[in-house]
């Protein structure tokens, strides 16, 4: 069984899909998770909480589409 390379799944996704992307980094491998900007040739960027990640396509290991995140829990209230 032939799967997709995780660079095909990045180019052939819609701007604005929820992925999770693994990476190399010099330490091993990292994973960036968030919203899909941009891909080129080269590199695709990823908006997650924290900032925009520029990858390189070459270091890319796995990617693939994940679910919304979930919704944030009201504060809980003390029963006085």
């Amino acid at each position: 069984m032939n799967l997709p390379r995780p660079q095909d799944f990045l180019l052939n996704t819609v701007s604005g899909t929820r992925v999770v992307v693994r990476y190399r980094v010099e330490s091993g491998f990292t994973d960036a998770l968030g919203y899909l900007l941009s891909v080129t040739e080269g590199t695709c960027t990823i908006r997650t909480r924290q900032s925009d990640v520029e990858i390189p396509l070459a270091l890319v290991v796995a990617a693939k589409e994940v679910p919304p995140p979930p919704l944030r829990r009201s504060p809980r209230t003390t029963g006085e």
